[in-house]
């Protein structure tokens, strides 16, 4: 049976309204495809606890997030199923710096679907593109 991963995600919109995409490297699984940096759920860990540490661990800025989920997937890759939690936020603190990551971008949401994203990243960006 396929381990089922709990992902948090983060969607973080600059001040030209801009979001900021992350393509993973040649060394992480599903490499070379975009996706919205985060990472996983610890034990005992809320979501919004979760991200705001991933997000300092892997892009050394601290963000503040809205308090709600904005899209919630389940996708089954070959060898796990991910639960991917998108959540909208903010940086507060400091500049987003790749560090797991091959290069980071800012992108106009009509633009997102010019990548080439990690599947289980798709429905929040048609989300994004699509919202008003």
């Amino acid at each position: 049976m396929k381990k089922l991963v709990n992902v948090v995600a983060a969607i973080i919109e600059n001040e030209q309204k801009e979001i900021l995409c992350a393509l993973r490297s040649l060394e992480m699984t599903i490499s070379n495809m975009w996706e919205f940096p985060g990472g996983k759920v610890e034990e005992n860990e809320d979501l919004f606890t979760a991200l705001e540490r991933e997000i300092y661990e892997e892009l050394g800025c601290r963000i503040e997030t809205k308090k709600e989920v904005f899209n919630e997937n389940i996708h089954e890759y070959e060898t796990f199923i991910i639960n991917l939690i998108s959540i909208k936020c903010k940086v507060i603190e400091g500049t987003p710096t790749k560090s797991e990551h091959s290069k980071l971008i800012w992108l106009k949401r009509e633009n997102l679907d010019s990548l080439k994203w990690a599947p289980a990243d798709i429905p929040a960006v048609q989300q994004l593109i699509h919202e008003k």
